[in-house]
């Protein structure tokens, strides 16, 4: 198998090229989109899987670059899955996640005011590398966890302040970023992807 050398990490998020970065070795080469002047496209797949090839194909075929791309979220139980795909999306255009936050604890209050049993959920990220003659691999990682009562912690991105993960109690936002990088969805993705990069 031949080694990837240069990679473009296909986000224009700025907290996910950050983690992405950190996870590939430190010898290969990133790119970022904004390098190239590339907006995102339109994320209409069904999955976080059809949503990380979307982006992967688009930005390698923008680039002639291999290209990685993550789509991820977060799962509630309470909300039958939601907002799932349509994390970020909870956000309003501009990808507010205070926003997004404040939306998931109305929608969980209005189920039930007393939630402290109904606060289950996980987070799911499937990373997607996509070469430019069309070949595709693509890793999935999930890590089960509880919504926090309330939003603690200045660290991570998006949902990070209110996800707890099982056998923890600190939100990935209050986490050590070492430790969340270590046990996370996005790591366990990308642990089915590595042996491309090492």
């Amino acid at each position: 198998m031949k080694k990837i050398r240069k990679i473009l990490v296909g986000t224009n998020n700025r907290g996910k090229y950050k983690e992405i970065c950190g996870l590939l070795p430190k010898k290969i080469k990133k790119y970022s989109p904004k390098k190239f002047k590339i907006k995102s496209p339109k994320e209409d797949g069904a999955s976080f899987k059809e949503n990380s090839l979307i982006k992967a194909s688009y930005f390698s075929k923008k680039t002639n670059l291999i290209c990685l791309s993550d789509d991820s979220g977060l799962e509630i139980d309470a909300l039958q899955g939601k907002p799932g795909i349509y994390s970020s999306r909870w956000g309003g255009k501009k990808n507010n996640f205070n926003l997004a936050i404040k939306k998931v604890y109305s929608k969980i209050k209005k189920i039930d005011k007393k939630w402290e049993n109904k606060d289950k959920a996980k987070f799911i990220c499937c990373l997607t590398i996509f070469w430019p003659g069309g070949k595709i691999y693509s890793g999935t990682g999930i890590i089960k966890g509880r919504i926090s009562k309330s939003k603690k912690g200045k660290k991570g991105f998006g949902y990070d302040p209110i996800f707890i993960p099982n056998g923890f109690k600190q939100t990935f936002g209050q986490m050590n970023q070492k430790l969340k990088m270590s046990i996370d969805h996005r790591y366990k993705a990308y642990t089915k992807i590595k042996s491309f990069f090492n």
